[in-house]
């Protein structure tokens, strides 16, 4: 199948160039701007190339004062008692480490930089234990129409981590993993809407041993079949394709046809959540600066709020910040199992210095050209919701509200809604063992689609 791509090669080398050079003269903002569509040649070069175009197409960006991100007590306290030991092997592959932020402190000229971020990206401070994010909505919208193109919810979302645990026992290493070689389990289940696919769902297992790839199954109760992903269909879109089957061991054809023609259809891919979700060594990284950006890291809006000036495809108008980022080029490892046939062989990666964690990503197809752009919405405070009664805590940390997921060929666009507008006062459950390492399993995943 050919796609016609109006986002040329151009755009990797714009990319890199955005990473590289100073900051347009006219791009300056302050506290207090509005940057719509009419005026954002303002954020030309403050955003990633791809996140530019969404700002042209109409998401809106409110300018707030930069503020300070503090981490959790427990996981400063496991950084500094253990990151003294933590060394890098020749390949990459992180050694000695128990909990906390691997690297604490990174030198730029370190030619191992790139990596030693992605690992503390890996372990950040946004969430160490567990996360059971409940009644997710993740919703699809195209270019030219504010109608809903599809609305998915998710009962769960969210993620065990047998290592690096700060909060929840056991700590700081479920011992589990000893036996299992399972360093993260985490998954999706059960879909409650559309209806025609309710039970269906994705699970996710994270191996510690060398060259091992993330096993990954998904249940369709309407055949009554849990079938295993191979590991380069994680970078393939969610949904489903006229045939029944689905889209997320889909091929890539079969994932622009869902995203042009049928319904349960999405952008989304779960390599993409959280910004980046595929195992940290399957990739290269390379540095491509550090440089003063604007971020979304203070949301004001849980649940975040569909953008109307862009049919829905963002979440606007929300608060964006300067902040100190890092622009991390992920390219496929040639030895990867993936690397021939990843749909998604490259990311350019904007990892915030102080919460380490994504805040957008543009992502390349196979011939080199920009294709798709993420933008990830954040919150910190004590309560993902206001009005939560049992999800609080004695202190301020990370929340990710939303994260935006567009085709830009197409303006085909999905937004992962966490918590979803349609959930309970209490709905995001961070670092509070309200899931446990046998929730993120097929068997459970079966259970609950029954």
């Amino acid at each position: 199948m050919t796609i016609n791509r109006f986002v040329t090669v151009a755009a990797l080398a714009y990319a890199i160039a955005v990473a590289l050079t100073p900051v347009p003269a006219g791009a300056q903002v302050k506290p207090g701007d509005v940057i719509t569509a009419d005026n954002a040649s303002q954020v030309q070069g403050l955003v990633s190339p791809g996140n530019f175009i969404l700002v042209r197409q109409g998401m809106v960006i409110k300018i707030v004062p930069t503020g300070h991100l503090d981490w959790p007590p427990p996981y400063k306290a496991a950084t500094e008692r253990y990151s003294p030991q933590v060394t890098l092997g020749a390949d990459g592959d992180l050694n000695n480490y128990v909990a906390g932020l691997p690297f604490p402190l990174v030198d730029t000229n370190d030619p191992q930089a790139a990596t030693k971020i992605m690992w503390n990206f890996a372990f950040r401070p946004l969430y160490t234990d567990d996360l059971d994010a409940r009644d997710v909505e993740v919703v699809s919208h195209k270019s030219g129409s504010a109608d809903e193109i599809e609305h998915f919810t998710f009962g769960h979302l969210g993620f065990y981590n047998s290592v690096g645990r700060t909060e929840v026992a056991p700590m700081p290493t479920d011992r589990d993993v000893l036996k299992s070689g399972i360093t993260a389990r985490s998954g999706a289940y059960p879909v409650l809407e559309p209806a025609e696919l309710r039970g269906e769902g994705i699970v996710r297992q994270r191996f510690d041993t060398p060259g091992s790839e993330d096993d990954a199954w998904e249940y369709s109760p309407e055949a009554r079949k849990l079938r295993r992903l191979p590991a380069v269909s994680l970078s393939d879109t969610f949904g489903v394709s006229k045939s029944g089957a689905s889209g997320s061991g889909s091929s890539f054809s079969a994932a622009m046809v869902n995203a042009g023609n049928t319904t349960y259809a999405s952008t989304w891919d779960p390599d993409s959540a959280f910004g980046f979700s595929a195992k940290i060594q399957d990739y290269t990284y390379r540095l491509l600066g550090e440089r003063p950006m604007l971020a979304s890291v203070e949301a004001e809006n849980s649940p975040a709020q569909p953008c109307a000036s862009d049919g829905g495809r963002t979440v606007c108008p929300e608060n964006w910040e300067m902040r100190n980022l890092y622009v991390i080029e992920a390219t496929a490892k040639p030895s990867s199992v993936l690397a021939a046939s990843v749909i998604i062989p490259k990311r350019i990666l904007y990892v915030d210095s102080e919460g380490w964690f994504v805040t957008a990503s543009d992502q390349f197809d196979r011939q080199g050209q920009l294709w798709k752009t993420l933008a990830a919405f954040h919150a910190y405070r004590d309560r993902a919701v206001p009005n939560a009664r049992v999800a609080i805590w004695p202190f301020k940390r990370m929340f990710e509200t939303a994260l935006v997921d567009e085709d830009l060929t197409s303006g085909f666009s999905t937004v992962v809604y966490s918590p979803g507008h349609s959930a309970s006062d209490d709905s995001v459950f961070e670092n509070m063992g309200a899931v446990d390492r046998n929730f993120f399993t097929p068997e459970n995943m079966v259970k609950a689609g029954h």
